[in-house]
């Protein structure tokens, strides 16, 4: 197997040194890449702690691999190899590039929820129709939104210059004339503003357009920044992103460059979740699966629950209750993922998990340990008091969710629940990662429990 200078992998696929051919092992899941390439992701493996938990130094038949762990996007390394990692779920979807392309488009749509990129458009027929790899799609995305920018107009603000001239222009630089003209009497050191397209919004586009070009391969975005660049010609390039970022203002005039210049802030700033960094400064822009179906989840909700006038509310990252006490302070915080809230009061805890099941196998293959991860937040966040009379006050719910991503084999939500203790049920369901309408699939059961309201609320705000 050669290796390559672009490929595409998934999560906790493996990634292998080329070798000399006749001693070479193929193996199922394991790419390989230059012996360059491979030396550069085993000193990130290696390395600081923030960026080792990206890889995994596994054997495998003898030979060494390097695991990619559970992030998504892509991987650059020294000698311009570039490695798309793309969710698990694609490995079992539809075979082959259109199981690729499944994969991609679920990430894509769930970087929505993330912060500082709720401008990624999640469909695009030049993007279907090329199959282009994930940095691709961000380069392409970037240039379209510049280009619609320089269709509607570039903004020329007034900026302060000075000169020695042979004629006055604004104000006489009094301080600045005896120091340099004091010979040549003829010329006047003026202050003066002048209207131009200097300024710092221009300059840190012509600056993330410079740095893109280093980056794309496909060749009509490359013909697309070659006349782009040609617009930004007789503009300065940012030399001081921060200070140009700091300055920059987009008055109502200019609200055609937001979506631009929240591209400038990836590119130039390198705002992502995770930002790897080896000596030789190659930069990766990578995701956390987790996180990202997390928050991605919690949008989809919690949008829907805005729209249907109902009262629910949705809480993330609930905080105030512990595992146990250890002489007089809480201990082992307990964070659920997701709360739906009514009148203060908790009704449902949920939970997402970035993993796969098998609907087909006893338990569908959950963790034991996410189980009692559940129990847990029940017995804190949905159990009543000693009071009667405030039990039934306070009418908690008894409902737990674990939501996992939908995928080939696990399309429906699990059809009964999982008795817990003191009336708690857990119920299994999946989520569907479509760009118009992801939802939850919530069983029938679950939507006849005492919960039940609830649920038919969730899953009509989900039709509207």
């Amino acid at each position: 197997m050669k290796p390559q200078k672009a490929l595409t992998v998934f999560e906790f696929d493996f990634v292998a040194k080329a070798i000399k051919a006749g001693s070479d092992t193929s193996h199922p899941n394991v790419h390989k890449v230059t012996a360059k390439s491979y030396d550069y992701l085993k000193q990130i493996c290696l390395g600081d702690k923030s960026d080792r938990k990206l890889f995994k130094l596994r054997s495998i038949d003898g030979m060494e691999v390097l695991q990619v762990q559970n992030y998504a996007g892509v991987i650059f390394t020294p000698d311009k190899t570039q490695i798309e990692v793309l969710p698990k779920i694609g490995r079992y979807l539809d075979a082959g590039e259109q199981g690729i392309q499944q994969a991609r488009q679920s990430l894509i749509t769930m970087l929505r929820a993330l912060k500082g990129f709720e401008h990624v458009q999640t469909a695009s027929a030049n993007i279907a129709a090329e199959k282009m790899p994930l940095l691709e799609v961000f380069i392409t995305q970037f240039l379209q939104s510049v280009n619609y920018l320089v269709k509607r107009g570039l903004r020329s603000d007034y900026a302060r210059r000075e000169d020695n001239l042979t004629f006055l222009k604004g104000k006489l630089n009094i301080g600045k004339q005896l120091r340099h003209n004091l010979v040549d009497k003829h010329k006047l050191y003026c202050e003066y503003d002048e209207f131009l397209l200097d300024r710092p919004a221009n300059r840190l586009l012509h600056a993330a357009l410079n740095k893109v070009k280093t980056l794309t391969r496909s060749a009509s975005n490359q013909k697309l920044l070659q006349e782009l660049v040609l617009v930004f010609h007789d503009i300065p390039k940012s030399q001081d992103h921060q200070t140009d970022f700091n300055k920059l203002k987009l008055d109502r005039s200019m609200g055609h460059y937001q979506v631009p210049i929240q591209w400038c802030q990836l590119i130039l700033n390198g705002y992502s979740p995770q930002s790897m960094k080896g000596a030789t400064h190659a930069a990766s822009l990578l995701f956390p699966m987790e996180k990202v179906f997390e928050d991605y989840v919690a949008k989809t909700l919690k949008d829907q629950l805005a729209n249907n006038g109902s009262g629910l509310q949705l809480e993330t990252q609930a905080t105030g209750k512990h595992l146990a006490v250890y002489q007089g302070k809480g201990k082992f915080s307990l964070r659920p993922d997701l709360m739906i809230k009514q009148g203060g009061r908790n009704r449902v805890v949920l939970d997402t998990k970035w993993k796969l099941l098998d609907s087909d196998v006893y338990n569908a293959n959950i963790s034991q340990s996410d189980i009692y991860q559940m129990f847990a937040y029940a017995k804190k966040y949905l159990s009543q008091g000693g009071d009667l009379q405030q039990d039934r006050e306070l009418q908690q719910g008894k409902d737990v969710v674990l939501i996992y991503p939908m995928q080939p084999h696990f399309q429906q939500a699990l059809p009964d629940r999982f008795d817990l203790d003191d009336g708690h049920r857990l119920w299994v369901v999946p989520f569907d990662i479509v760009s118009k309408k992801s939802q939850c699939h919530w069983a029938d059961a679950l939507r006849h429990s005492d919960e039940g309201e609830i649920f038919n609320l969730l899953v009509a705000s989900a039709q509207l």
